[in-house]
């Protein structure tokens, strides 16, 4: 079967009904669909309800003007074209049309050839508009996504575009388009306006490897970029676009030591944790879901914040929930807010989580933990990008980039049916393992001084080591609470110790037991190490200004504990 045209639709204004009727079958039988009205206001609910490719407009309308109406059609449908009818040709009339923007201004009595000649050549016209819109619009939306600067000038060298990188970065403005591309000052050398200009005269692509952008600013940076002579179909150079990349914090990260020993915040020179942060920074300017797994402690919400601020959304805000510590109605109402009324006790409109990490990260801390509904929920959000809020039928739109986090394992979780799969499947786009502090126990020698570092400020203490029984004792405990216990550990220490020095005797009861309970470290006797110092209740609590968790943890108890023994004194 041949290929059908689509059939494009006409619309007809005329005060004759009998002109509209004689044009109406005409253009009917060549295929197009035509609606006829006789007045402004007809005409306008007609616009309003159908999209037309095509207008014939009488200049006079019994009552109305068409000038006005062709003013209308412009003002709210600009794609569709309008052909101006009179039965009296006036220069000033039909200069009026095409400067409102009529496509063209035809006499009565019209002859049928006339009018289908100017209906295929405004259709045709309208065509390629559509087209070269298109084109415009696809073009504009990928210089708005694209993180890299680009910069256009068109065939005499002149500013074309650039989109708001370039305009952030490099300082371009829009009154600058249509001034030669390598007059326009910027503070900088211009290297890339240099290059610009040689692709468009030599057509051929032009690449610059890590050269330095010095901007007015003071600022240097290091950037590659590459330029590129546009061509059109027929083969004529049309203009040039150059593509420059920001590699400054690459750079940096390479003139640094070849093993990382902090990276945003983590510290770890390991080899696991070398490979954590080679994977951080692959995924960091990635807009893809990541699913980070690891025991308690290991530091998941560090790694969530390093790929926030590591990539394009460091700008955005990192907003955090933690969604074992709410019921499901209240997750529900943080995660996706609500509006007035919409439950007991919500006495205004709230904006939820997702709405805050517009243009951000939502990190979701212990994802495995959430309910059924909300699994559902996120699952649509993760899908859709739109959600209600509590209450509310209405959808709203966000920009977000998910990352979750679990110690648990989400597989299992499925197999028992417990977690969606198909939210599993959108959550584990990429997964990143983060090692428990016994398989990486060399980082040991890190995290102990930069603890001590720590709580040396915090508490106003003078700490400047651990003896090396305690660091043989670090080494062959299990740490079951990973790096936050290890913390907790280092803390209580510094409380305890008297003098410059951490000692065996100055650390947790509870870390002592295990290790006594366990293989013994390093040829060391378990008797080798003295029992840990006791505090008193008092003392702990007053050590933790009140903080009955903390007081918990210096004291080597459970908080379960520690709240039986103050209803027993």
């Amino acid at each position: 079967m041949p290929m059908q045209r689509p059939q494009h639709r006409i619309l007809l204004v005329d005060d004759e009904e009998g002109i509209c009727s004689t044009l109406g079958t005409l253009l009917k039988k060549e295929g197009y669909q035509v609606e006829s009205a006789c007045s402004f206001e007809e005409s306008m609910e007609l616009i309003r309800n159908f999209r037309f490719d095509l207008a014939f407009v009488d200049i006079m309308l019994a009552g109305d003007n068409g000038l006005d109406l062709l003013r209308e059609i412009k003002k709210t449908v600009p794609a569709t074209q309008v052909v101006m009818i009179t039965g009296y040709p006036q220069v000033e009339s039909a200069s009026e049309a095409v400067r409102l923007g009529a496509f063209d201004y035809i006499t009565k009595p019209m002859r049928f050839e006339t009018v289908l000649a100017v209906t295929r050549h405004a259709l045709s016209s309208k065509a390629l508009d559509d087209e070269r819109e298109r084109y415009r619009a696809n073009l504009d939306a990928i210089f708005r996504t694209v993180s890299d600067s680009i910069v256009m000038i068109d065939q005499d060298g002149r500013l074309a575009q650039f989109n708001t990188t370039a305009e952030r970065i490099c300082g371009y403005r829009h009154d600058m388009i249509g001034d030669a591309a390598t007059a326009i000052g910027l503070g900088c050398r211009g290297v890339c306006r240099s290059a610009l200009q040689e692709a468009l005269s030599n057509n051929y692509t032009r690449e610059h490897r890590r050269i330095e952008c010095h901007h007015s600013s003071g600022k240097t940076r290091i950037v590659s970029m590459t330029a590129t002579p546009v061509s059109e179909s027929d083969g004529t150079v049309s203009g040039a676009v150059v593509v420059i990349h920001d590699e400054t914090k690459l750079v940096e990260l390479e003139r640094s030591l070849h093993q990382r020993v902090k990276f945003h915040g983590i510290i770890g020179v390991s080899d696991s944790m070398q490979r954590v942060y080679r994977l951080i920074e692959s995924l960091a300017n990635i807009p893809t879901t990541v699913l980070i797994n690891g025991e308690s402690g290991t530091g998941k919400e560090l790694v969530a914040a390093a790929l926030h601020d590591g990539g394009a959304r460091s700008g955005g805000s990192f907003v955090k929930v933690n969604c074992s510590a709410l019921s499901e109605h209240l997750l529900e109402s943080e995660l996706f807010g609500h509006v007035r009324g919409a439950f007991t006790g919500a006495v205004s409109d709230k904006i939820g989580r997702f709405q805050k990490a517009h243009g951000g990260t939502l990190f979701l801390d212990e994802i495995g933990d959430i309910s059924p509904a909300i699994q559902m929920r996120l699952l649509r959000v993760l899908q859709e990008s739109e959600f209600e809020r509590v209450g509310d039928s209405n959808s709203i739109k966000v920009d977000v980039r998910i990352v979750a986090a679990t110690n648990q394992s989400l597989a299992e979780k499925v197999s028992q049916g417990t977690f969606r799969q198909d939210l599993y499947y959108r959550l584990n786009v990429v997964r990143l393992e983060l090692p428990p502090l016994r398989e990486r126990s060399d980082d040991l020698e890190l995290l102990v001084p930069h603890f001590i570092a720590k709580f040396n400020v915090k508490l106003s203490k003078m700490v400047t080591a651990v003896s090396d029984d305690a660091m043989i004792l670090f080494r062959a405990y299990r740490w079951p609470g990973n790096v936050r216990e290890l913390e907790h550990a280092i803390e209580h220490a510094c409380v305890i110790c008297k003098t410059s020095v951490i000692t065996v005797c100055d650390l947790p009861k509870d870390l002592l037991d295990s290790v006594h309970a366990s293989a013994t470290p390093a040829g060391k006797h378990p008797s080798s190490f003295a029992p840990a110092a006791k505090l008193s209740l008092a003392e702990a609590l007053a050590a933790s200004d009140g903080n009955k968790a903390r007081a918990a943890r210096l004291l080597g108890i459970s908080r379960m504990t520690l709240y039986r023994q103050l209803e027993t004194t």
